[in-house]
């Protein structure tokens, strides 16, 4: 295994992880079909490279990704991989999300199937993916606690919460990271989020770094990404449901990504590269996450780990992509009103 990928320290006096990590989501949900094998390969090729840093989600194909992930952890230490699970969103028979349960019983239910799932008597990063607005965080916070307490779990992790949910959660137990949106085209936790979380300590696991495809520079407005395969933006494939995605807005978001793909041209490297470069290049407290489905493009991701931008790359970046410059929101309007990141004081308006 590879032992000199870059490492970044997950939150204040927290372990040094893998300054990038693979997110599993799209191997078993949201994006259309996977292929199964592909899948494995990709994972096996990012252990290999040094991206140990494996996130995954109880609610993925509900309990699907979970058991791919197990496939692999039958085959290779366990200390040698760090698993981040997400929890809490509830599902039905069809695949509709039903709510969010995040309750000390549930949250303690929770992490005992994905043991057994996993097939492994603990996880590294346990998190609730949203906020339940019948639960205190204090509440959730202290049960992952009694667990982190028990062995089961080694760090408490929060996702898409805004700045003063943060603080109260740390105020109960300390958090080692955020997991939120973060990319050239969401940049709303530079406002309150992010200035919280670096006074807290908490790192921030950035998602979405590429926008969910926007930003690779393989998307085109008639059939999605240019693999050939249209049906990728058909019902399976939930981009074809979030505003950014939609009539004048991909247009406007697509000339954004003409804009920085002259950028890239000009630095020999892919609009991707250059995207996630820009996130890595944010602070050494950042580490994005990558949802590359096949080995083609988690290779092209670890060439944006390589890439070093100047302050004259970066000026130039965000000449191309101002902040704010993205037209439509990153979710639809019911995801959107879900979000306590975006609908708190502190949060990303």
């Amino acid at each position: 295994m590879t032992t000199s990928f870059p490492t970044r320290n997950l939150g204040r006096g927290g372990p040094a992880v893998p300054a990038l990590g693979l997110g599993l989501m799209g191997m078993s949900d949201f994006y259309g079909t996977a292929d199964r094998t592909e899948s494995l390969h990709t994972i096996r090729r990012a252990i290999d490279a040094g991206v140990t840093f494996l996130d995954t989600g109880d609610f993925y194909g509900s309990g699907h990704n979970e058991l791919l992930l197990a496939e692999i952890l039958r085959t290779v230490p366990r200390e040698d991989v760090f698993i981040a699970v997400k929890f809490g969103a509830l599902r039905d028979a069809s695949g509709g999300f039903v709510g969010v349960d995040t309750r000390p019983a549930s949250t303690k239910n929770f992490l005992a199937m994905t043991l057994r799932r996993l097939g492994t008597d603990y996880v590294d990063l346990y998190q609730p993916a949203r906020l339940d607005p019948t639960v205190p965080i204090e509440e959730t916070v202290g049960a992952i606690g009694d667990m982190l307490d028990s062995g089961h779990v080694r760090h408490i992790g929060l996702s898409e919460v805004g700045a003063a949910t943060l603080k109260q959660a740390v105020a109960e137990r300390p958090v080692a990271s955020l997991q939120i949106e973060y990319s050239l085209l969401s940049r709303g936790i530079e406002d309150a989020i992010l200035p919280a979380a670096r006074e807290l300590g908490v790192a921030v696991n950035a998602y979405g770094v590429l926008s969910r495809g926007l930003l690779s520079g393989r998307w085109r407005p008639d059939t999605g990404p240019d693999t050939g395969n249209a049906a990728k933006t058909g019902a399976a494939d939930f981009r074809s449901h979030l505003p950014r995605f939609e009539g004048e807005n991909l247009a406007h978001n697509l000339s954004l990504v003409d804009a920085l793909r002259k950028i890239a041209d000009d630095k020999g490297v892919s609009v991707a590269q250059l995207a996630i470069a820009w996130v890595l290049a944010r602070g050494e407290d950042i580490l994005p996450l990558i949802g590359a489905r096949t080995r083609a493009r988690l290779d092209e991701a670890l060439g944006g780990v390589r890439l070093v931008l100047d302050p004259q790359d970066i000026a130039a970046i965000e000449r191309a992509v101002p902040k704010g410059a993205a037209a439509g929101d990153r979710y639809g309007e019911g995801q959107m009103a879900m979000l306590d990141s975006e609908h708190t004081a502190g949060g990303t308006p």
